[in-house]
């Protein structure tokens, strides 16, 4: 039976807005651009496209950094097929102009409002970004490193049991961002797409990232694809690895995506308990909830200016021509007889 994976491929994160659309995309035949302003629109052709595989292949649906009302594009690699709303890279991209008849001048101050109040979220995640590297600091001097090289090569050779001959690949992805809608992620989805799920708990600085990167570059290495989730908030760090063919992930389930295993088999790796000093949580409780509560007012004040923003996104829904559904039909007539 075909099924539906869901993640994201933008992110409002402290570096900005980030996309990782290119090693997702690589090797497509068909790979088509949908050019228009509207969120709306491009959402309806998308799913469109959606509902006309879905029960026939297994479907990548991409959802959209703009709020749960849109998404941001649906990969079929079956049909080596993708139709995404941003333009990316691609050797093989087709672009659909659907501008026809949109004054998008008309609605430059609408826009422009948007941005701005968009770049002002992404220097209030900068900002915390920076408080958090004074909270990982203190954990780092705390931690065993030569412990955590032995805790991540032991899981290594624990998940990874032998070499696929095939060259392997990473597909980079988010598995939620920061939105209007505030903190979002398909964690829980993600999870059930595998019958096996590591929830590793720790603290700023225990080395959760640098133990996925590990085991990411060692799947790869032993011929295996690679699904590897950057964080929403600072992207230069993991907060997840699936990897199908092996029926597993592993991911920091720690605040603002924590959880913890429902289902039989579900393990725990806490590497606070393996790698940090005993007792820093307590010999350092008060610098540690000042931090935190510096961080999590950032997060708060970014938050609220990609609300702010959410609103002006709405006006602009609202000022854009609509395409006609006889329009739509044709536009994915089109797409389909395109296919190669």
């Amino acid at each position: 039976m075909s099924g539906k994976n869901y993640y994201y491929l933008s992110g409002n994160t402290a570096q900005g807005l980030i996309s990782f659309s290119e090693s997702n995309l690589a090797g497509l035949t068909n790979v088509f651009f949908l050019n228009h302003p509207s969120e709306s629109l491009k959402t309806e052709l998308i799913s469109k496209v959606i509902k006309h595989y879905e029960g026939s292949f297994d479907l990548e649906i991409i959802k959209s950094v703009n709020g749960h009302e849109f998404l941001d594009g649906v990969v079929i690699r079956d049909k080596s097929l993708a139709v995404i709303s941003q333009p990316v890279k691609s050797e093989n991209i087709t672009e659909i102009d659907l501008r026809n008849g949109t004054d998008v001048d008309e609605c430059k101050d609408l826009h422009e409002k948007k941005i701005s109040l968009t770049n002002a979220a992404y220097q209030a995640f900068d900002a915390g970004l920076h408080v958090h590297d004074e909270l990982e600091k203190i954990y780092i001097n705390e931690m065993d490193f030569a412990m955590a090289n032995q805790v991540a090569n032991d899981f290594i050779s624990k998940v990874l049991p032998s070499i696929v001959e095939r060259e392997g690949h990473i597909y980079h992805r988010l598995f939620g961002t920061n939105t209007k809608d505030g903190v979002v992620n398909v964690v829980p989805e993600l999870i059930n797409s595998v019958s096996k799920a590591y929830f590793i708990k720790g603290r700023a600085g225990t080395g959760k990232s640098t133990f996925m990167k590990k085991l990411a570059n060692a799947c790869k290495d032993n011929g295996y694809k690679v699904e590897l989730y950057h964080c929403s908030f600072d992207s230069n760090s993991i907060d997840m690895v699936l990897v199908r063919e092996l029926d597993f992930c592993i991911f920091d389930s720690t605040d603002p995506h924590e959880f913890f295993p429902e289902r039989v088999g579900d393990e725990i790796v806490d590497l606070y308990e393996k790698l940090v000093t005993p007792g820093t949580d307590e010999k350092f409780s008060t610098e540690i909830n000042e931090l935190n509560n510096r961080y999590k007012s950032y997060m708060q004040k970014g938050i609220a200016h990609l609300q702010e923003a959410g609103l002006y996104h709405s006006k602009l829904e609202e000022n854009y021509k609509s395409v006609n559904q006889t329009d739509i039909n044709e536009i994915t007539d089109y797409m389909y007889n395109q296919i190669k």
